[in-house]
C-alpha cells in the first residue's frame, strides 16, 4: 500500500511499530534521530506521549523532502498519575511490574503524522488490568524476556501480557507502541492511499 506520490518515513527504531505499519500493508523507510525526550513537569502525564510523538516530528521536519511523509510515535505508561519508562535494569523493571501487578493502568500512545503542508497529531489510550502475578512469575518474565526497551517494563504480546493481563478496554495494538487502526484512518483521510 503506498500513498500517491509521496514516501512514508517511519521515524522509530521500534521493531514493534515496524512490523505492525508492515502487517497494515504500507511501504515505508526507517530513519532515526536523536531527541531529547524531556518533557515540562508540569504537563499532564496524558498529554505527554503526544508532546513527545510532536517534538520528534519536529527534531525531524527540517530535514524532510517535500515527496515525503513522517510518522512519529511515542507510547507512555501510566500507573498511579506516574509514568513509567523504559527500565535501567532488572531492579527497576522488577519495582515496574510490582506496580502495576493485580491492578489497571493506562497506556497512552501519541502519534504525529506531518508533511511538509500539513501536520495531524492524535493519541489513543487503552486501559490495561493486570492479574496478580507471583514474584517468581515477574522475575521468570524478566529474566528471559528483558524488557529494557519497553515503556513500563513489559511487552503486551509476549509471555506475561499471555499469562498476566486479564482485561484491556481500547486498542490491544496501541499498547504494543502504535494504534494502526487511527494511523490508518488519519491517512486514508488526507492522503491518496492506494490499495
Amino acid at each position: 500500500m503506498l500513498i500517491n506520490n509521496k514516501k512514508i518515513i517511519l521515524s522509530s527504531n521500534s521493531p514493534r511499530r515496524q512490523q505492525l505499519l508492515r502487517d497494515l500493508g504500507l511501504e515505508f523507510e526507517v530513519k532515526t534521530m536523536d531527541t531529547d525526550e524531556s518533557y515540562p513537569e508540569n504537563l499532564d502525564s496524558e498529554e505527554v506521549a503526544t508532546y513527545l510523538a510532536e517534538k520528534k516530528a519536529g527534531t525531524f521536519l527540517p530535514s524532510l523532502k517535500k515527496d515525503e511523509v513522517l510518522i512519529t510515535a511515542d507510547t507512555v505508561v501510566i500507573a498511579n498519575n506516574t509514568i513509567l519508562n523504559k527500565p535501567l535494569n532488572e531492579n527497576e523493571a522488577f519495582k515496574m511490574l510490582e506496580l502495576i501487578n493485580g491492578k489497571s493502568h493506562l497506556v497512552t500512545t501519541g502519534v504525529c503524522i506531518a508533511d511538509m503542508d500539513k501536520k495531524f497529531t492524535f493519541c489513543d489510550k487503552t486501559e490495561v488490568s493486570f492479574s496478580k502475578l507471583s514474584q517468581e512469575e515477574i522475575a521468570y518474565y524478566i529474566s528471559q524476556f528483558k524488557p529494557f526497551d519497553k515503556a513500563g517494563a513489559y511487552g503486551i504480546q509476549e509471555w506475561i501480557g499471555l499469562v498476566g493481563i486479564d482485561c484491556i478496554k481500547g486498542s490491544y495494538y496501541n499498547v504494543m507502541g502504535l494504534p494502526v487502526n487511527k494511523v490508518y484512518q488519519t491517512l486514508k483521510a488526507n492522503y491518496n492511499l492506494v490499495l
